[in-house]
């Protein structure tokens, strides 16, 4: 369990709990249980033992029935031991239901859970007002006959408009699968504005590393600190705010749900599902009030005509409406909250000013004071916003791995085939976290569709993300539309798509209306739909604007252009600007840009469009040639040590082996300690390694790998003279894969560190197997790992041997003992090579003075001993320096 910040909670706290408890009905109490029933799971499902424990002690229920719990859980699954907890407190008696709830109030100051928190701060301070509000959410406000028509007429236009929405935006496909928008799970994590620009920033950074969202950090974050909710509970009582939400932002990178998430929210408010205490919900989309100038009354009528004639009626009464704006990121004009900002505020509907500045009203409050307002956008967008504008702060997490893996059952339906297609992404990382974002996922699936293909010859399957949209392209041009274009003219048509592509990326343009797909010479037909798409306006006019069918595939386009129309001058004026970005947006272009230079990644796309230019080939690898790796190696801050990795991302995609060795040089210093590495970095960190023949250091001290990142690098690490795997939480298991380093024929390994990690006794037999069969290691560093007597027996078996090469051995603060002393220092005395020896800060103390005096004097190599931060005396000490020897040196 999290260690919490929040007083300790005292026998008069949890018995004033429960006298609040007492205000409430069985029938109430039932209802609040009920209402937090999806938080209660998420809750205990994270550590139902604990809250059983506490319920038996409590007596809340009997030891029996918490090991019939415990043992569901073994059975089944946390999850749906939660489940079955809950849904029995829900159906027993009151005096049950009030110890439930006792048991959670009293475990809250040792349970930093912000669910948990949550609850408990909203029954004591909004209980009532939550059953009524339940109620109105539920029932809506009681309307007049005529409002109550309009309302009806309101709700069928946007039933209409969500569904309209969804058919256009589900991507056409050939097969026949069909996901509808509506069935994903949208998962939402809750930041509180102390987080809000750290957040936003970490976020931006993970768009431009191309979605690479680390999803063991994030759980982990998640019981921590972050609150789940569901998007039904965006303007439910937040206990950060302590108060009901009238202002919400929703965040999240490209294609993850956004827009999906408001049109669920729109659909099932249409369909009476939720939040009916708003009477009317306004919905617009930043991309079609660009550069406009009106008012917040003239917005509504044109958007929604058919609440012309009683506007006024509608918005006499603030508290009963919703406005969501979609997509802040897609406005060309800043939205300015900061305080202090110089645009004027409106204070009435009729007042005409940029629609950014009504947006600003709205959520100021100097205009139609109480309404409630959501806005969604992509992180970049957020840094600049003052977070106290916003009540509530909501990220949009994605797919975590169940869903990508339910996501492949759906989309091939073959159990096989998808846990085939499952399987070989995830083991590739590289695809895999790709897959966090839904439409990634949609991508990636139907790129591999020909890959694993229950009929014919199946294609080879993708390894980097270039080769990954490449079979998506191919995938679209060979099956997508019957009337496919000659070769020459679908060349035609991509190169026209292409610059359209790359214009839009460098201006900072996702959206293009028809003149603008006119001046590319692209004409919208069934064969451009697998790339584009059409918007519809929601105003109801007759104009249409188009898009590509993910941020990513235009940029796809934007490099593959240069490719297809190489162009000098376009070509520099590009990577002149892509240069100049600090803010990561030229990233994933850059990566598309790198592999298209590989002859068999660009080999599918050539059997379509012919030859791509040789030129443009040139050109790429002549500028990854000369990118300033040594400038970077250098750099000690994570910035630059990102940065670094964002280079070896753009070689990886290049899978050009001399031009890795032309970059990264000779016996290599990489230093990327401090830097937290997810197991895509260390995809592609290992094949940098497989490239080069020898790398003088790899350091990766404090970057926690783990088992699993580590697990990706086991091929390549025996290339490496010396490696620093520092404080990286490694348990047991990875010692397998370093044993297997060691035992390699050809290891090169002459210093090894794995200080500071979970390593315990059970480890060290192979660890002394390994290294009796070794003949490089010369430096070993085991501090601060567990050690004790049968670990230490078996390495010191190792030292013993004359055959044993080791001159450094690094034992600093394993919890060795007295009675591991004489031991230690016998075998130790034999160790012919033995220069340096670290015991300092372990538990020595002056009953083993005679074992440290014997083997200080008879260990014939020994250079430098440190014995520092142990238990012995002055006067032992004293003595023990006393033993200085010429060419010894002896460190307290």
């Amino acid at each position: 369990m999290a260690s919490s910040q929040r007083p300790a909670v005292t026998d008069d706290d949890i018995e004033a709990f429960r006298s609040h408890l007492d205000n409430f009905t069985s029938g109430e109490l039932r209802k609040l249980s009920e209402h937090f029933r999806p938080d209660l799971v998420y809750v205990l499902e994270n550590d139902i033992l604990t809250v059983l424990q506490e319920l038996t002690s409590r007596r809340v229920i009997t030891a029996q029935e918490a090991e019939d719990y415990g043992a569901w859980e073994k059975n089944h699954d946390s999850t749906s031991a939660a489940e079955k907890l809950v849904d029995d407190v829900l159906v027993s008696s009151q005096a049950t239901g009030l110890g439930f709830w006792k048991c959670l109030f009293a475990l809250q100051s040792r349970w930093a859970h912000p669910n948990l928190h949550g609850m408990l701060d909203e029954i004591v301070q909004n209980g009532q007002n939550l059953l009524k509000e339940n109620l109105l959410n539920k029932n809506g406000h009681a309307l007049d006959d005529e409002l109550k028509d309009l309302q009806e007429k309101h709700k069928a236009k946007l039933h209409d408009l969500t569904r309209m929405l969804n058919e256009n935006k589900t991507p056409r496909q050939s097969e026949g699968q069909k996901f509808p928008i509506f069935s994903r799970y949208v998962e939402l994590k809750v930041v509180s504005d102390r987080h809000f620009k750290k957040q936003t920033h970490h976020e931006h950074e993970a768009l431009a590393a191309a979605g690479e969202l680390n999803e063991y950090r994030l759980q982990r974050r998640m019981k921590s600190e972050l609150e789940r909710i569901t998007p039904d509970r965006l303007f439910r009582w937040c206990f950060r705010s302590r108060r009901v939400p009238l202002s919400v932002m929703v965040s999240g990178v490209a294609g993850v749900g956004k827009t999906t998430l408001v049109q669920k929210f729109i659909f099932d408010w249409a369909t009476g599902k939720h939040y009916q205490k708003f009477a009317f919900v306004f919905f617009f989309k930043f991309r079609e009030l660009n550069q406009e100038t009106m008012s917040l009354e003239s917005l509504i009528r044109r958007t929604h005509p058919h609440l012309r004639d009683k506007l006024r009626r509608v918005l006499e009464d603030p508290e009963k409406l919703l406005f969501i704006f979609d997509g802040l990121d897609e406005s060309k004009t800043d939205l300015k909250l900061s305080r202090g900002g110089s645009n004027e505020l409106c204070m009435n509907p009729g007042d005409v000013k940029p629609v950014t500045v009504v947006v600003a009203s709205l959520l100021k409050q100097t205009l139609l004071k109480g309404c409630s307002v959501l806005l969604t956008s992509r992180p970049s967008k957020l840094t600049n916003l003052e977070a106290g504008v916003f009540h509530r702060v909501a990220s949009i997490v994605g797919f975590l791995s169940k869903e990508r893996e339910r996501y492949f059952s759906m989309f091939f339906g073959d159990e096989r085939v998808s846990g085939e297609a499952f399987a070989y992404v995830r083991d590739s990382q590289v695809l895999y976290t790709l897959c966090y974002n839904p439409s990634y996922c949609w991508i990636t699936c139907t790129a591999l569709k020909p890959c694993f293909a229950k009929a014919g010859k199946p294609q080879p399957a993708p390894r980097t993300v270039t080769q990954l949209f490449v079979s998506y392209v191919t995938h679209v041009l060979a099956n997508h539309t019957q009337e496919r274009p000659e070769p020459q003219r679908m060349r035609d048509t991509l190169i026209s798509v292409g610059w359209l592509a790359e214009y839009g990326m460098r201006n900072h343009t996702l959206v293009f209306d028809l003149n603008c797909l006119q001046a590319f010479n692209v004409e919208f037909s069934p064969f451009l739909s697998g790339f584009m798409v059409e918007n519809p306006q929601t105003d109801g006019c007759s104009q249409v604007t188009y898009s590509f069918l993910h941020l990513t595939i235009q940029e796809f386009f934007a490099a593959l252009v240069h490719y297809l129309d190489y162009k000098e001058d376009k070509f520099r004026e590009t990577m002149a600007k892509a240069r100049s970005c600090k803010e990561g947006d030229y990233e994933i272009f850059s990566r598309f840009l790198a592999g298209l230079s590989h002859p068999a990644t660009r080999a599918p796309l050539e059997k379509y469009v012919g030859k791509l230019s040789a030129e443009a080939t040139h050109k790429v690898i002549e500028l990854l040639t000369e990118m300033n790796y040594g400038e970077m190696e250098n750099m000690e801050e994570p910035e630059g040590k990102r940065r670094l990795m964002n280079v070896f991302s753009l070689l990886f995609e290049s899978q050009n082996k001399q031009l890795v060795c032309e970059v990264v040089g000779k016996d290599a210093q990489l230093d990327f300690s401090d830097l937290y590495l997810l197991p895509v970095d260390c995809t592609v960190l290992a094949y940098v390694l497989s490239c080069c023949e020898q790398i003088g250091r790899l350091a990766l001290d404090s970057c926690l790998i783990q088992n699993e990142g580590l697990g990706k690098l086991q091929h390549e690490l025996h290339n490496i003279r010396n490696l620093s795997l520092l404080d990286n939480d490694l348990k047991n298991p990875a010692m397998e894969i370093i044993c297997d380093v060691l035992k390699h024929p050809n290891c090169k390994l002459q210093a090894l560190s794995l200080g500071k990690n979970a390593f315990t006794d059970v480890c060290y037999e192979a660890l002394a197997l390994a290294l009796k069969e070794n003949w490089t290691l010369l430096s070993l560093d085991l501090k601060k790992n567990k050690l004790q007597n049968i670990g230490l027996s078996y390495l010191l078996k190792v030292f013993e041997s004359p055959e044993c090469k080791i001159q450094k051995l690094v034992l600093q603060r394993t919890g060795l003992s007295d009675d591991s002393c004489e031991r230690l220092c016998s075998a130790l005395s034999k160790a012919s090579s033995l220069r340096h020896l670290n015991l300092s800060a372990n538990m020595f103390s002056d009953r083993c003075t005679e074992h440290m005096h014997f083997f200080i004097l008879t260990c014939p190599s020994l250079t430098e001993i440190r014995l520092g931060l142990n238990d012995f005396s002055p006067a032992v000490e004293k003595q023990l320096k006393n033993l200085q020897r010429e060419g010894l040196d002896i460190h307290f």
